[in-house]
């Protein structure tokens, strides 16, 4: 079931030189319980997307259904009791300095009315949900990057969300402290079974914990599916250069002529895992069929949340019928194959 609709939604603004067309559109559909990625680079239209499934921002065309309501359609009290099942997890943190992290967290609580001790036990609760037990009494300033941003996804689960907005949640964070973060969006979709919407320009993030992924470009969706065939078969040419930098191997092309002239006799090949079966030994089952020898050049394989992804690229020597019944193999085992030099 669509937790999340858009039909054909637009926003613009006005500009100097005419209308902008920040979502140009878009139409979506977001299951229950999806950790749904979208990417895009800097002013592809994605930051604005996300506002307006909250109604931050409203849409010039089209329609944003969320939870079976139409954005468009509530009045301002509406809207204001709607947003409270939607939290928000912001790239910069948003965090109240002169708040201590308890009374961060208990901050939505307290604009609703909540009873002091209701609100406290909660903000405690979800402190400890995020691993940050013991510092309820801390300040903002006494955190790390990772620490803060912990603080902002308790504060957005205050309310008990059914959906959680995430605005490039993870960019001001070092990669050991992304990872923790991802690590715990995850648990927190798992445990208490939200629908994640996670904006992002690392693809990175959309690899290890998002189910399905759509692509932005110019205020446009340009490709969507489930994560592990966008990785595997990019169609359009943004999609292509975001998975060519989450899994390739770049390597030295002297190294590579190096290679090349030290080894004269045989085919380099680049194999590339276009289903799931990167976990097979598919190389060593080639290597006991045929007479051919196989000597890994480079390569790398990276884990989605739903299958493995990647490609080796290997040198094959030994009787040329051999090698080519042994690409024909490959190939039975829906391995792509990319010749980069023949003997």
């Amino acid at each position: 079931m669509a937790v999340i609709e858009l039909k054909n939604v637009k926003k613009e603004y006005d500009g100097k030189n005419g209308a902008i067309h920040a979502v140009n559109g878009v139409s979506l559909k977001i299951e229950r319980g999806d950790v749904f990625g979208v990417v895009g680079y800097s002013g592809a239209g994605k930051s604005t997307l996300i506002r307006m499934l909250n109604g931050l921002e409203l849409p010039t065309g089209g329609e944003v259904i969320v939870n079976e309501h139409t954005i468009t359609s509530l009045k301002p009290k509406e809207l204001r009791e709607f947003r409270k099942k939607i939290g928000m997890i912001f790239q910069h943190f948003n965090l109240l300095w002169s708040r201590t992290l308890q009374e961060n967290v208990e901050l939505p609580l307290e604009l609703a009315g909540v009873p002091k001790k209701e609100r406290t036990k909660k903000a405690s609760e979800l402190l400890s949900l995020v691993g940050l037990e013991g510092r309820e009494k801390a300040y903002p300033a006494q955190l790390s990057g990772g620490q803060k941003q912990r603080v902002g996804i308790a504060r957005a689960l205050a309310n008990d969300p059914e959906i959680l907005l995430c605005d490039e949640a993870t960019s001001a964070l070092d990669p050991q402290t992304t990872e923790e973060v991802l690590e715990l969006l995850q648990k927190i979709n798992q445990e208490l079974h939200l629908t994640i919407v996670l904006i992002t320009h690392e693809m990175n993030a959309v690899r290890q914990i998002c189910n399905k992924v759509a692509v932005m470009e110019e205020g446009k969706v340009v490709e969507e599916g489930d994560v592990v065939s966008l990785f595997r078969n990019p169609q359009k040419e943004v999609t292509k250069r975001f998975v060519r930098q989450e899994i390739d191997d770049p390597v030295d092309p002297e190294l590579l002529a190096t290679f090349i002239q030290e080894n004269p006799n045989g085919r380099l090949v680049t194999l590339t895992f276009t289903e799931n079966n990167a976990n097979i030994p598919v190389i060593s089952q080639a290597i006991r069929q045929y007479q051919i020898d196989v000597n890994v050049v480079f390569g790398k394989i990276e884990q989605v949340k739903e299958g493995s992804i990647g490609s080796l690229t290997v040198l094959l020597t030994g009787d040329e019928t051999e090698i080519d019944q042994a690409i024909t193999f490959f190939e039975t085992k829906h391995v792509a194959i990319e010749v980069i030099k023949h003997a």
